[in-house]
């Protein structure tokens, strides 16, 4: 009688994925483990090089839509043979499993972890030799992203700017779109780091600091600002001048403006970051100003002006 036994290899915990993880899922942890144990970034390893290969083995399998219905009836088989107890004459029966079907004889066959230089004797087992194991470890490895902050002023976000990059000796020119806010991501492709084993170098991303202004305060793609409008003009009305990115614009103030008042100016905001043509409002917040060192005749004038409106009331 064939005896065998062998390790079962959790495949889904080396990759630290759910059972359900999607293609998707897989794909990113596998990414993200070969990246941390490559031999290039672990030169001399032992240890780096061991998990490499082991987490190569586990996306081989689960990678494969076949090989991992295979493996998860096989493992759904185990579990189920642990619940009970595993107990049995032999322990578990690999022999079903086998990629080449029961060997005949009545002598024991063990199974060891190196039986192969990536893949282990429970991957070549259960799904034979593995024709692409020196591939798979040599398998191109994208380089990481980089980030790299860079500040401007609202008048560049407003008009758009540009930036002279300079790395590793090489220059180059980057452009920032209208409306960048604080934060917007701006992509340069093939500046981050080298990619491994031929692989894709990465790409730098700058991510932009918006300078404070110091007469306007931004929040989305509208500005608000602070008027000052003299007393005169507030109570009788009257046409002021108004600040903004794009120059000054006349505004009617109607009469019995009050301080703290808002008056909104419709397209004279920021410009959205992908249609600069569409621009955001501008708010101003009115603030009246009370005249000081009034004249004898000016103090007089105002003293007759509370006596009116106390007969009026």
């Amino acid at each position: 009688m064939t005896v065998w036994t062998m390790e079962y290899r959790d495949y889904y915990k080396i990759l630290g994925v759910d059972r359900n993880a999607s293609e998707k899922e897989i794909k990113k942890a596998y990414r993200k483990l070969a990246r941390q144990y490559h031999p290039d970034m672990n030169p001399g390893d032992k240890t780096a090089e061991k998990t490499f290969k082991e987490i190569n083995e586990a996306y081989e399998v689960l990678s494969d839509a076949d090989k991992r219905a295979k493996y998860d009836q096989l493992g759904a088989n185990y579990q189920q043979w642990q619940r009970m107890g595993g107990q049995g004459a032999g322990g578990f029966n690999w022999s079903d499993w086998m990629a080449g079907g029961t060997p005949g004889g009545s002598y024991r066959v063990e199974f060891h972890e190196g039986g192969g230089p990536d893949f282990s004797d429970f991957f070549s087992s259960i799904f034979g030799g593995g024709t692409r194991t020196r591939e798979t470890y040599r398998q191109p490895i994208r380089g990481r992203d980089l980030e790299q902050p860079i500040e401007i002023t609202l008048e560049e976000a407003f008009k758009g700017t540009e930036r002279v990059l300079n790395r590793g000796g090489k220059r180059r020119t980057i452009r920032i779109p209208p409306g960048a806010r604080e934060g917007t991501r701006i992509r340069v492709a093939n500046e981050g780091e080298p990619g491994y084993a031929g692989g894709q170098q990465g790409d730098l991303f700058l991510i932009v600091s918006i300078k404070p202004h110091p007469a306007f305060e931004r929040q989305e793609d509208d500005l608000y600002t602070d008027l000052k409008v003299d007393l005169y003009t507030a109570v009788l009305g009257g046409e002021v001048y108004v600040p903004t990115l794009a120059g000054d614009v006349k505004l009617r103030i109607p009469p019995g403006t009050q301080s703290g008042q808002t008056i909104r100016i419709n397209g004279r905001g920021m410009p959205h970051l992908k249609n600069p043509d569409q621009k955001g409002d501008l708010y101003a917040r009115v603030l009246v100003q009370i005249p000081t060192n009034l004249s004898a005749e000016e103090r007089t004038l105002f003293e007759r002006l509370a006596e009116l409106r106390q007969k009026h009331e």
